[in-house]
């Protein structure tokens, strides 16, 4: 029996309804446009709709407007296009429920693949995105998504006037401003109101909108106001570095840089950008507390320079890893030596590919003795530390090497403590993140039923998703209990009749996990409707599959292999071949923490300038943020599995 289950990434996909008075958010579509629309203005939109102040919707999102008039978003038909290689590529629709895995298991692509013909795929995973595949997998796999290749340039034309404006000035693009109107606009840019209006067909009947974009001609003295729009196109070149195709208007500061914010951008999309945080972003700029708009002049901290390698064309990297020899431990050595034997297939598959590399091997012992095994490493000629696995280790690292900033990847350790190292990577990603995607989830099906959370015995993060859940959903009933078995059906007050609840699993003890599947798989049999979630993962879940679907049985993971993709095939052919069996835990571990970073260093070795780029390893995904301003990066990295009745 094939398994159902689906792999989402972290970004969340809100699917759209209809309801009287709302607007469902289609491609295209900002504040702006919607408030124009309805009639109201875009401070009357964001208070009806205050999960929105900060302007950033997605395809699918439903908003309350004023007006009764609705309409709702058209299939866009398949575009085709042809790849510069003379390969050719087709778009699909993003339709419901389609995942960056349900992706590549149907049109039989390796994720690795998919997302080197769309650089941009965790931005562009919403319903109604166009998604590029080879053509012929959209022929052979798509079903009624077959489609030809165009002979035409698909790209649409420009409305035009009696006059061909464009033909006889030079323009660019302006974003109209609040206080604007036509003779400042016309004296700002020296074009008369009649050039203004044949530049921009129906702008005389509509009016000057703010937010809005016009064409306007291209000043020579003034270029502080005109922003072109920013291509979302992206290209990766042979440094594996991601960049935009084309100039952002930042304009330098003392103690800041500006930014003026494009259509599309997103108070998170900045944040990425820039390496700062929420927080400094918004004590710098406090009209942010009244939303993102469409033209508005940011002041972003300037940053530290990015780390640079010191010594000609090898990266100089440093393994820690607690073998024990010389304090002749065992208790992880086993797990040293597995780490170490994917990080070898890692080190040669770069190798190989170019990257010239100087590799040592420290054995970091145990805490106590940790400290002499830092004598083995020289701070002036060290461009990269992967390990040590201890926090406490760590700790000593970052102290150890503070005058020279070297960056030092954490594998295993994640601990508040650590957020305050500008140049630490932390890749394991911590429970509240977890916890977050769960409200998340809860909220997205909540509809007023009860709510029963099994806690650990410490019961921390049961707390957490409880408090986070009180927060997202009306007049929530949540029960916390410590055992499956304590969870019960509710009872309808008006027919007597059993009731569906929803049930969270906040503890990663596999015998919970049998305890709690079995529990949900029970439920499902008496009534329809009851719905499971569990933070982690458990193996029953992906053996009890098809009755846990009943229950439309929701889980998190940080590492899930996809058999099917081909680097996925390559990776696990080669350990076969390398050491004659597959892959242990920590095997996979070594080689995919060795290997992302690896792929991040440019030829400088500024790996700080790549930690914004989101990447899928053999069995983990990467998608690192600052934990605070010149704080850690934090891998924030998951994937969630949805088991579809």
């Amino acid at each position: 029996m094939i398994k159902r289950f689906f792999i989402l990434s972290s970004l969340c996909m809100v699917l759209g309804v209809s309801a009287q008075n709302s607007h469902t958010v289609i491609k295209g579509d900002n504040p702006y446009n919607i408030a124009k629309k309805y009639g109201i203005t875009v401070d009357e939109l964001l208070k009806l709709n205050p999960k929105f102040k900060d302007g950033k919707l997605a395809i699918g999102d439903v908003v309350t407007v004023k007006a009764e008039k609705h309409t709702t978003a058209v299939s866009k038909p398949v575009v085709v296009e042809k790849a510069k290689s003379n390969a050719q590529v087709g778009k699909i629709i993003l339709q419901p429920k389609q995942t960056v895995y349900g992706i590549t298991k149907q049109y039989r692509i390796s994720e690795t693949d998919l997302r080197k013909l769309n650089p941009e795929l965790d931005s562009h995973m919403k319903i109604g995105d166009e998604i590029t595949l080879p053509l012929d997998s959209i022929k052979k796999y798509g079903g009624d998504q077959q489609v030809a290749p165009l002979t035409v340039d698909p790209r649409p034309t420009e409305p035009h006037s009696g006059m061909d404006a464009s033909a006889s000035l030079e323009t660019s693009m302006y974003v109209i401003q609040a206080k604007d109107n036509y003779y400042r606009i016309t004296k700002q840019f020296g074009i008369s109101q009649q050039e203004l209006y044949a530049l921009n067909p129906g702008l005389e009947e509509k009016g000057l909108k703010p937010g809005e974009t016009i064409k306007v001609k291209k000043s020579k003295t003034d270029t502080t106001s005109v922003s072109e729009p920013v291509n979302p196109k992206t290209k990766i070149d042979s440094g594996n570095e991601r960049s935009t195709a084309t100039a952002t208007p930042v304009a330098t500061a003392d103690d800041y840089v500006t930014y003026t914010v494009q259509q599309g951008d997103t108070v998170f999309s900045i944040v990425n950008k820039f390496g700062v945080s929420i927080d400094e972003l918004i004590a710098l700029n406090p009209d942010l507390s009244n939303g993102l708009k469409t033209g508005m002049v940011l002041k972003i901290k300037k940053q530290d320079p990015a780390y640079v390698k010191k010594n000609g064309d090898a990266l100089s990297v440093v393994l820690m890893l607690p073998f024990g020899y010389s304090t002749n431990e065992t208790q992880y050595r086993g797990m040293a030596l597995d780490f170490l034997t994917g990080a070898k297939l890692a080190i040669e598959r770069n190798a190989r590919g170019g990257q010239k590399l100087d590799i040592k091997i420290v054995d970091s012992g145990n805490e106590a003795s940790f400290k002499n095994s830092m004598a083995q490493i020289n701070p002036d000629n060290t461009d990269l530390i992967i390990g040590p696995f201890f926090k406490s280790n760590v700790i000593d690292v970052l102290d150890f090497t503070k005058n020279q900033k070297i960056p030092v990847v954490a594998p295993f350790a994640n601990s508040p403590e650590l957020y305050n190292y500008s140049n630490l990577i932390i890749v394991e990603t911590n429970d509240q993140t977890y916890a977050d995607k769960i409200v998340e989830e809860v909220r997205s099906v909540y509809s007023d039923q009860k709510i029963y959370v099994v806690a650990d015995s410490k019961k921390e993060i049961a707390n957490y998703i409880k408090g986070g859940l009180e927060k997202a959903v009306k007049n929530p009933n949540i029960i916390m209990v410590n055992s499956p078995a304590e969870i019960q059906l509710d009872q309808n007050m008006m027919t007597g009749q059993s009731a569906p609840v929803i049930a969270i699993l906040a503890s990663d003890n596999d015998a919970a996990g049998e305890a709690f599947a079995n529990k949900i798989i029970a439920l499902s049999k008496e009534v329809q409707g009851v719905k499971g979630f569990s933070m982690y993962y458990s193996p029953v879940f992906e053996k009890k599959v098809d009755d846990l679907s009943q229950a439309s049985f929701v889980y998190l993971m940080d590492r899930k292999i996809n058999a099917e993709g081909n680097f996925e095939k390559e990776i696990l052919a080669a350990y076969k071949s390398k050491y004659c069996k597959t892959p242990p835990k920590y095997a996979i571990v070594g080689f995919d923490v060795v290997n992302d970073m690896l792929t991040r260093e440019n030829k400088k070795g500024e790996i700080f300038k790549q930690m914004n780029k989101v990447q899928t390893q053999l069995a983990t995904k990467f998608e690192f943020v600052k934990s605070k301003a010149n704080g850690a990066y934090v891998n924030t990295g998951y994937r969630v599995i949805r088991l579809v009745p």
